[in-house]
């Protein structure tokens, strides 16, 4: 298996800097487009376990877009082959109070319409003493 193909890995960078900057600008109709359109695309979020593609939309339908602006650190993205790759990042948001990071997994898929979200994972932690 090829892992991290330049080509593949120039594709799926840009898809999650698309998913990325749609997050912040709540451009729903975005973040609609890049999951998978499918019963089995799941999203598990920090205060929320979403099944199949209705329920993710209905989310970021009803999503207040107050507060989300945010930074991000130590993103990696690999490749697997040419269709398949798991973009995890941290990230950081000035309206939270303490120490808090938070974490996200996609799990990416290409399909023939392009590339989709057809897994992914939030959460938020104190930040670690190390």
């Amino acid at each position: 298996m090829d892992i991290d193909l330049p080509d593949v890995l120039t594709e799926v960078s840009a898809q999650f800097a698309r998913y990325e900057a749609a997050l912040v600008s709540n451009d729903v109709a975005v973040l609609d487009e890049l999951f998978r359109n499918d019963l089995r695309t799941l999203r598990y979020g920090i205060n929320e376990n979403l099944y199949g593609y209705e329920a993710i939309m209905a989310f970021r339908a009803g999503r207040s877009p107050v507060g989300l602006m945010r930074t991000t650190d130590k993103t990696v993205i690999t490749t697997y082959g040419r269709d398949t790759a798991v973009a995890s990042t941290l990230f950081y948001r000035d309206v939270w109070s303490g120490k808090k990071v938070g974490r996200q997994m996609q799990t990416w898929i290409r399909f023939p319409e392009g590339w989709r979200i057809v897994a992914a994972h939030v959460s938020i932690i104190d930040e670690p003493a190390s």
